[in-house]
């Protein structure tokens, strides 16, 4: 069910066009089912530019989980991509929204909002991340909030909360949790709608680093938590995520799915 936006054009196209981007996210969205296929079922498509020996190329897998070490900070994070047969709409974005990021605590056993952000900040990645290479990427900010981008040529986009990373206690995170959400929009109101030739992936993810502001030293500052299940972005919104914890602790314990 979808609360709805009503709006008066005024003889202006464009601002009906728009429609699409400032429509209000959908209440049921997510699930922890959702989560749960998120972590257990693989990408919805292949990744263009990821090589298949990489541990993620076919689907999701967990890494450091619940074992941050002496790492005292953590950022959610995703990356989209081209599917590997290529995009062909020229006219279609990406809208990026509400990223958050939660910890399972050992202490308390519930889960922690550590973090949440209307838009995303982010850059264009080398699609193998060789060696970091990375660009600016084409990304511009929504009437909603929300971040809209593209990908593509080599590149990905990489992205993580507008304010960085959140400081933890490493010895409270018994597990992780990150999601976003995202719909295809127009990148030109008044141009062809070509999202149905539109083919991008999304997955999300998750980073232990040494601190809040240690800089990337070939993976010797930050490793991941996990890398979730990539899926194709749709004209609907759809929730992308990345747990570490078990589908039998989910449906136990379920974390916060707004």
């Amino acid at each position: 069910m979808y609360t709805v936006l009503w709006a008066v054009c005024l003889g202006v196209p464009a601002a009906c066009a728009r429609l699409e981007a400032t429509a209000l996210t959908p209440v049921a969205v997510n699930s922890v089912e959702t989560i749960i296929g998120d972590m257990t079922r693989p990408h919805e498509g292949k990744l263009h530019g990821v090589p298949e020996t990489y541990n993620w190329a076919s689907g999701p897998r967990i890494g450091t989980a619940d074992n941050p070490k002496q790492f005292s900070a953590l950022v959610a994070w995703g990356q989209l991509y081209e599917a590997a047969e290529g995009n062909s709409a020229r006219n279609t974005r990406v809208l990026l929204r509400d990223i958050r990021t939660y910890y399972l605590s050992k202490r308390t056993g519930r889960w922690v909002a550590l973090d949440y952000s209307r838009e995303v900040s982010g850059d264009a990645y080398a699609e193998d991340f060789e060696n970091n290479v990375n660009r600016p990427a084409d990304k511009r900010r929504e009437l909603t909030g929300g971040t809209s981008v593209t990908a593509g040529g080599g590149y990905n986009f990489h992205f993580w909360p507008v304010k960085g990373r959140s400081s933890i206690d490493p010895g409270d995170i018994k597990g992780v949790f990150t999601t976003v959400r995202a719909k295809l929009i127009r990148d030109d109101p008044d141009a062809p709608d070509d999202r149905y030739r539109a083919r991008y992936l999304l997955g999300m993810g998750a980073d232990f680093w040494l601190s809040k502001t240690a800089p990337w030293d070939d993976f010797k500052t930050n490793y991941d938590a996990g890398i979730g299940r990539h899926k194709y972005v749709t004209k609907n919104w759809r929730a992308f995520n990345m747990t570490t914890v078990s589908p039998e602790e989910l449906r136990a314990n379920p974390p916060p799915t707004e």
